[in-house]
């Protein structure tokens, strides 16, 4: 007996060295499921029932298990993920859907205000500009104010003075005139940083309140700091007299004594300092009282200080 196994181990490690290596076999291990609980309230015991799976080792051993193994193990994976995904729940969605609506929210907030922002900066800046061309405006008003143009009456000759008899358009008799005159002045613009526009109302010379003789002065424009001399011719033809010619002595139409007239007229100026914005205007009157001296006939007469500037 003891010779035979001697022999038996001798032929086997014999066996074993001639032979080639075998492939390891294939390792298997064991799920344990519980089995359903026991009926009749009797206690409950877990059985197990024993699978055998393949040990996932040994990628080289399942490819020899044929297409039904790998199905099974794909399917038994893809049980394995899906059973470990948790389903979700409604407090879950509407939690995302509450962080979603707030952010939402928030953003909506940021771009009212950032469209706030922008109204309020617009609104500034119209405002801060009115304010600033305002100012300048009443800065440029304000320094143009004292700069007035001067006006200066420099004298006046009679060309032709007659009084004669005659009647007015309705046939009542009246004696009646017939004159013209030059009258001479100079006009200054004393602004140092705007021209200005100048016209004038008709110029009355008048006696006893009754005019005899009109004249005018064309519109002109005048530059910064320059001035001229401005000539004006009056005129009056037939100029009826009613009772103020009472006290007018004349022989052969001509008046034998001094006659006191008045000169009477405005003019106006307009400056554009700053276009139709800032457009200071300037008005002076000016009153003249003169002596027509019947020897005096067509030579200038001074007005100096014979004129009041209003």
């Amino acid at each position: 007996m003891p010779g035979d196994l001697a022999k038996t181990d001798s032929e086997a490690s014999s066996l074993s060295q001639s032979s080639p290596p075998r492939s390891p076999r294939r390792q298997m291990y064991y799920v344990q499921s519980p089995s359903r609980d026991s009926h009749d309230g009797e206690k409950t015991t877990n059985s197990f029932s024993s699978t055998p799976v393949l040990s996932p080792t040994h990628s080289h051993s399942n490819s020899s298990l044929g297409p039904h193994s790998s199905r099974e193990s794909s399917s038994t994976s893809l049980s394995k993920h899906h059973g470990s995904r948790k389903p979700r729940t409604n407090k879950q969605s509407w939690k995302e859907f509450d962080a979603i609506e707030e952010e939402a929210l928030l953003d909506g907030e940021a771009a009212h205000h950032a469209l706030h922002r922008r109204r309020c900066y617009f609104l500034a800046f119209l405002i801060g500009f009115f304010v600033l061309f305002t100012t300048f405006s009443l800065i440029l008003w304000g320094a143009s104010r004292p700069q007035k143009p001067k006006i200066t009456m420099k004298s006046i000759s009679f060309n032709e003075f007659v009084v004669q008899a005659g009647a007015d358009f309705s046939g009542v008799s009246t004696e009646m005139v017939s004159m013209n005159c030059t009258v001479k002045l100079t006009y200054r613009n004393t602004a140092t940083f705007f021209g200005v526009h100048v016209t004038s109302t008709p110029l009355h010379l008048s006696y006893s309140q009754l005019t005899v003789a009109t004249g005018s002065i064309h519109k002109f424009y005048q530059s910064r700091k320059s001035q001229r001399a401005l000539i004006v011719m009056m005129k009056g033809s037939h100029i009826p007299l009613y009772g103020g010619g009472a006290s007018l002595a004349s022989l052969n139409g001509a008046p034998t004594q001094p006659v006191p007239l008045t000169l009477d007229f405005m003019v106006r100026s307009r400056a554009y300092v700053l276009g139709k914005l800032v457009k200071p205007k300037f008005y002076k009157r000016i009153q003249c009282w003169v002596t027509m001296e019947p020897k005096k006939m067509s030579k200038a007469i001074s007005l100096k200080n014979k004129c009041s500037y209003s």
